[in-house]
């Protein structure tokens, strides 16, 4: 397979994850207007990453199963298992305690925090390249939620959630392009899943006595988290991690931009919720941020790499 054919395939990955996470966060919102959060994403990653594991162990589908060195455990508790629970903790909340537009940019800025974290503006051009499709992308996300963000009202606490959401999880993604040099990508998704459910299920349950008379445990709210488990959690961060060993974090978090625009049509398609009139110049806005990323145009018009 070329390097060209590669690309296209984790593009194509990355495009159905985004497409996946959308559904998620519906679900989710639905989810935790009644349901701990902490709780429904202890429970959820706990199962997503057995699953995983169990079909990586006892099956070929993901490709052949090579026991993890011991030294590397650590690692994958700290930097995989903590860093995803640190970024499920705020997110879940924020969805709880906010609308689910503001929680949807918090987390499109994210990859502007990959970007600062892997190199500072620098002038060149690969580097205005980066910083701009980032920031170009981020501005389709502000378009696409600017009605709501003008008329939404405010939760101070569930915004804090939010902002600290988007920069765990520009952190997330960091560890796990970090592991995924040393261990195949959906091992770290496997793992890191099942261990920040482990590291958040006794907090989830404490949080079920604060939501006693809110938790309904019955088949609508098992069934919208049993495809959440699978769609929301098994398939995507499979394929996430993936594209993280071969891409930069900030280049494969470009991709995030996407999902204020699925989460848009879920929520349009589930919901009724109607389209805003800036739909569509929000989408021109994230496609061009991160088709700029993903391709050098300078080098198509020569532009000299330095300015």
């Amino acid at each position: 397979m070329t390097e060209k054919q590669n690309n296209l395939n984790i593009a194509g990955g990355l495009l159905l994850v985004v497409f996946l996470w959308g559904g998620n966060n519906v679900g989710t919102k639905w989810l935790v207007s009644t349901w701990p959060p902490i709780f429904t994403g202890a429970t959820r990653f706990l199962v997503a990453g057995g699953i995983l594991l169990a079909v990586l162990r006892f099956t070929k589908l993901l490709g052949e199963f090579k026991p993890i060195e011991r030294a590397l455990w650590p690692q994958l508790w700290l930097r995989g298992g903590f860093g995803l629970a640190a970024y499920i903790v705020p997110f879940c909340w924020a969805l709880h305690l906010t609308a689910a537009s503001h929680v949807a940019l918090y987390v499109g800025a994210s990859p502007i925090w990959a970007l600062l974290a892997e190199e500072r503006p620098r002038w060149n051009r690969a580097s205005f390249r980066r910083y701009f499709s980032a920031l170009l992308a981020l501005a389709g996300v502000v378009v696409l939620f600017w009605p709501a963000l003008r008329t939404g009202k405010a939760s101070l606490p569930g915004e804090f959630c939010g902002l600290i959401a988007s920069i765990a999880w520009a952190n997330y993604n960091w560890q796990g392009r970090h592991l995924g040099l040393k261990i195949p990508g959906v091992e770290v998704a496997a793992h890191s899943m099942w261990m920040s459910g482990v590291w958040l299920l006794p907090l989830g349950l404490l949080e079920i006595f604060c939501f006693h008379n809110k938790f309904t445990v019955d088949a609508p709210h098992l069934g919208v988290q049993a495809l959440c488990i699978l769609f929301g959690g098994v398939v995507p961060y499979a394929l996430w991690n993936s594209a993280l060993r071969h891409w930069r974090a900030s280049q494969v978090m470009l991709f995030n931009n996407f999902i204020p625009v699925t989460t848009t049509l879920w929520a349009f398609l589930l919901l009724r919720e109607p389209l805003t009139p800036t739909f569509c110049a929000a989408m021109a806005l994230i496609v061009a941020g991160v088709l700029i990323s993903q391709m050098d145009w300078a080098k198509i018009f020569k532009v000299p790499e330095s300015f």
